[in-house]
């Protein structure tokens, strides 16, 4: 289910807000300051699963939906399966993801003694961030279903 929609007018925390139109350009309301790092079509979405959010709260820091920079905040979602390759439906948006999301010093303040690396795909497989490209663009909203369509690993 999509827990929360975020976005910004750049830089993080990403504020909820009700619904959001997503084209191929992205989340209409949310921008990037650093085009070279964030945005663009291949990553028009970032997605990140609020069971993490829980699980690094448990862990002591400070850090809510949104504050990751992401733009959909995800519950019930097998993560294991969101790779790059696999394919979505959230809302009336169909995606496909395309990358992992590198953490940036903005996202310090969300972490205990500033360890912002603790979600880094590199350092600790399974905590990232995903980025993801819009195949059909659509609306969704809080309370959406969230469904894996295929791709990745698993579909082969």
């Amino acid at each position: 289910m999509v827990e929360s929609v975020n976005v910004s007018d750049g830089g993080v925390p990403k504020r909820a807000v009700e619904r959001a139109r997503v084209t191929p350009a992205g989340v209409a309301g949310d921008r990037q300051r650093d085009l070279r790092h964030h945005g663009g079509e291949g990553r028009a979405l970032c997605l990140y699963a609020a069971e993490l959010l829980d699980a690094l709260r448990a862990e002591g820091h400070p850090i809510g939906a949104g504050a990751a920079g992401e733009n959909l905040t995800v519950r019930g979602v097998p993560w294991a399966a969101m790779t790059v390759g696999a394919r979505f439906r959230a809302g009336t948006v169909e995606g496909e993801i395309t990358g992992y999301a590198h953490p940036c010093d903005n996202l310090r303040p969300y972490f205990t003694d500033a360890e912002f690396t603790r979600i880094s795909q590199k350092l600790h497989p399974g905590w990232s961030r995903v980025y993801a490209r819009v195949l059909r663009g659509g609306e969704v909203a809080p309370g959406d279903a969230i469904v894996v369509t295929g791709g990745g690993p698993e579909a082969a």
